[in-house]
């Protein structure tokens, strides 16, 4: 029998659903617990929640620690924090992992300071040293910093979406479902008064498959505009760097990087993007990365599979041509 405890997601949900980042979690803790001969948990918190469970089992975990009562419905961080630590004390696991979501980012905290264990934030990657210790990286000083927790368990770790693949669902896989006695904690000190959801756009970044990046290289708006229509034609998503933002050509919710988004697609294109640190640990899931920057001596060539020294105002509307050409020479062979 091992001697590690289980590998813990704490799952999130919405609308009977479990979310995209807590199967994600999932499945690498599936990985992670696989190593260490271990359970892969998860803790779910809410209120009619059948769709979610079913969602994690079906995304690799073994058991389900469910506490469902409609006083769980909306978040609360006081009464949230008190289950996941009352289940940790007691089933001892080896490691918890959140989202790095609005809900992640404040409970994670509370609940690794009354566990009296470390916590490493925003973490773009995760594995066990020679040690089994989990090894938690984070983006720093230009690259990626190692931390462990050597003493202190559970080890804590927040992810963002797109960090990890989602895994491949099984339907008809089963697993064990435990219910969890929500503790009276009289009135909520927060009290959600409404609750406004902004509209999802089709193709979010963290879903495509194909993702094309602007950066300052664009040089202006009509430089921007041929990035748009490259992606346009790969029907691609449309990413950016930091300067794109301040230089108004593409709204924050598009930015890959450290403070922005967290994407794994099967192909990043990089058009006028340096290789800075901060934007391209986003990318680090990606399977093949291009770069098209007019300097050949520009950092991003050392990250990337494939590298094209122009200028992208010149090289970017030639591109775009001849897929469009391709794209309609298919269509008039079938």
């Amino acid at each position: 029998m091992s001697s590690f405890g289980p590998v813990w997601v704490i799952a999130e949900q919405s609308e009977c659903a479990a979310e995209i980042v807590s199967l994600q979690l999932v499945g690498k803790a599936r990985q992670l617990a696989e190593q260490l001969g271990v359970n892969c948990e998860s803790v779910l918190l809410g209120s009619n929640l059948g769709g979610a469970v079913r969602d994690l089992l079906a995304s690799g975990a073994d058991r389900v620690y469910l506490a469902d009562d409609p006083r769980l419905e909306l978040y609360q961080p006081a009464l949230y924090s008190e289950i996941i630590c009352m289940l940790a004390e007691k089933w001892k696991p080896e490691i918890i992992l959140m989202g790095s979501t609005f809900m992640g980012r404040e409970l994670a905290p509370l609940v690794a300071a009354r566990l009296r264990t470390g916590l490493a934030a925003h973490c773009t990657g995760l594995r066990l040293d020679r040690d089994n210790r989990l090894e938690q990286l984070i983006p720093a000083y230009g690259g990626l910093m190692s931390i462990v927790c050597p003493e202190k368990r559970p080890q804590m770790a927040t992810v963002a979406r797109g960090v990890f693949a989602t895994p491949a669902r099984d339907a008809q896989r089963k697993g064990e479902i435990v219910a969890v006695p929500v503790p009276e904690m009289g009135e909520p000190t927060v009290r959600t008064l409404e609750i406004v959801r902004e509209p999802v756009s089709d193709g979010q970044l963290e879903d495509a498959r194909v993702i094309v990046s602007g950066g300052a290289g664009a040089g202006s708006a009509e430089g921007w505009e041929a990035v748009r229509e490259l992606c346009r034609e790969l029907g691609a998503g449309l990413a950016c760097t930091r300067p794109a933002v301040d230089a108004g050509w593409a709204p924050l919710e598009s930015m890959i990087g450290q403070s922005g988004k967290m994407v794994s697609p099967e192909v990043y294109i990089g058009v006028g993007v340096s290789g800075e640190q901060q934007h391209m640990v986003g990318v680090v899931g990606a399977k093949l990365m291009i770069a098209v920057n007019n300097d050949p001596k520009s950092p991003v060539f050392e990250q990337v599979d494939l590298g094209v020294a122009e200028d992208c105002r010149e090289f970017l509307p030639v591109l775009a041509s001849k897929i469009r050409a391709y794209r309609e020479s298919r269509k008039a062979c079938v």
